[in-house]
């Protein structure tokens, strides 16, 4: 075997790529699309980590044990995989800004974090940033040497085994129809099934519920590496875990869209607020992904066509923090700017006296958390106490002023991710359903299942893609490396078989 082979050109299979030349080994890349990227250009947060050199300088005090217990707390179950997304994030940051030379010195905290973590650039998404810095970097090697290969516009159909049930490649389709097979140790990178809607739909079979609801996930995300690895014996776990993401951006052209962009986490992070249609908060902004997603649930909100949406509102200064969001989305066409929220509460008809009203308790709220943050009448998400009916301990970039200019945005709740997918275990191997290994078989990004458990923080999505598509490109070189050395021993002493494959 000469390569490994890694099926998906999404932020986890190019970590994998990347990681996997750093062992000396070649790789080839194989994406269905035209072009490279998948979902994680689309990340619009930012990546986590604990103990980085931007915390470092920013001197915030955090832990891989800290944001271990906000991740469990956030629903992961898993202590021997969280233990190296947590673990390894700091590395796994600062190898994006050392070896690609990528921007991530802005730090913000993000729902269900209890230290700023997340982090991001001064420009454009990070999700597009970073993962435009791996694949530029892997088109350079690819048209300079023999180390990498790229096929863009081919599908892997279905993973080889050998005679012992051993993973040793793949077979693939390309654009013009030809059928190949690929040979080596292979890392299936694939992403989850957000838009899986055919007739083989695993989001049918495990969550028909939520299939009416529109999705952030491009059309490519149909479970294919998940439904190749079953048909080699290859467990899955936590199928039922798909994550609704409470800020859909609606368009209000557009109002029933099934595709829709998200609004970035980040934009509550830096202090903004949602309010239902009469003009009131109704949860703590900061909140888990699935506890704002069921607040919204619960409340009223404005409705466009058939889809009831809430407002997103971030005054001058969150705005200014979050100037490239802001102009991004209103250059699509799914964020407004108002001079006031006199003007806002005129064009949708919200009472503004309630508006003026939730500020000024929201006001109230946040200066007694700031002069007596341990002794509030309610328990704070996370820990400790709050003055906040809704546990909110975190306030940033106030006062809020019904005067001050406003950016807001519709957002509704959207299929966003999927926490389950391949069992695997800490060294990103493939597991059966009795726990034993499917040799030559790896899995990075939202491929792997059992991560995050039952809901996933945001910006752990950009980490898992990093943390365990190194994981699995290091795991796929050692592999490989080993199938050689044993080939080559055997075949000194005269014992090897042809070919193994």
């Amino acid at each position: 075997m000469q390569q490994v082979i890694v099926i998906g050109g999404g932020l986890g299979g190019l970590s994998a790529a990347h990681t996997a030349m750093e062992q000396g080994c070649k790789v080839v890349v194989i994406d269905k699309n035209a072009f490279f990227g998948g979902n994680s250009t689309k990340a619009t947060s930012g990546i986590n980590g604990a103990l980085t050199k931007s915390q470092r300088a920013l001197k915030i005090a955090d832990s891989p044990e800290i944001f271990a217990e906000d991740t469990m707390r956030g629903g992961a179950s898993r202590p021997d995989l969280v233990r190296v997304l947590c673990g390894e994030s700091a590395p796994a940051v600062d190898w994006i800004v050392d070896k690609f030379g990528i921007d991530l010195s802005l730090v913000s905290r993000l729902g269900g974090h209890s230290m700023p973590r997340t982090h991001r650039g001064k420009e454009r998404f990070p999700g597009m940033t970073i993962t435009y810095g791996l694949m530029e970097k892997l088109e350079e090697i690819a048209e300079s040497s023999d180390r990498a290969r790229i096929l863009l516009k081919t599908k892997a159909t279905k993973l080889l085994t050998d005679r012992e049930g051993n993973v040793c490649g793949c077979e693939c389709v390309s654009s013009d129809g030809k059928v190949f097979q690929e040979h080596g140790p292979v890392v299936i990178a694939t992403g989850g099934f957000g838009a899986d809607f055919g007739s083989d739909s695993l989001l049918a079979k495990h969550r028909p519920d939520l299939a009416h609801l529109p999705t952030t996930n491009g059309d490519h995300c149909t479970g294919d590496g998940l439904k190749m690895t079953m048909a080699v014996g290859g467990d899955m776990v936590d199928l039922e875990w798909v994550q609704v993401h409470p800020t859909g951006l609606i368009h209000p052209d557009e109002p029933d869209a099934k595709v829709k962009f998200l609004a970035a986490e980040a934009l509550r992070g830096v202090g903004g607020l949602l309010l239902d249609i009469e003009g009131n908060r109704f949860c703590n902004e900061l909140g888990r992904r699935d506890y704002v997603t069921g607040m919204m649930w619960k409340n009223k909100g404005i409705v466009l066509g058939n889809t009831a949406g809430f407002f997103l509102c971030l005054n001058s200064l969150a705005s200014k923090e979050i100037a490239w969001h802001c102009k991004h989305y209103k250059g699509r066409g799914i964020m407004k700017s108002f001079d006031s929220m006199a003007a806002f509460a005129k064009e949708y008809n919200v009472p503004l006296a309630n508006i003026e009203k939730t500020f000024k308790a929201y006001n109230e709220i946040a200066d007694k958390q700031q002069r007596d943050p341990d002794n509030g009448p309610y328990e704070a998400y996370g820990g400790g106490k709050s003055y906040d009916v809704w546990g909110k301990k975190f306030f940033t970039n106030g006062p809020m002023d019904v005067n001050d200019a406003f950016h807001v945005a519709i957002v509704t709740p959207v299929i966003h991710y999927c926490m389950g997918g391949m069992r695997i275990n800490d060294d990103a191997e493939s597991l059966r359903s009795n726990g034993d290994v499917v040799q030559g078989l790896y899995s990075a990004g939202e491929a792997a299942g059992g991560i995050h458990g039952s809901n996933r923080l945001g910006g752990n999505s950009l980490l898992d893609c990093v943390v365990f598509g190194r994981v699995s490109g290091r795991s796929a070189a050692r592999y490989l490396t080993a199938a050689n050395i044993k080939y080559i021993e055997a075949a000194k002493s005269g014992t090897a078989a042809s070919a193994k494959l």
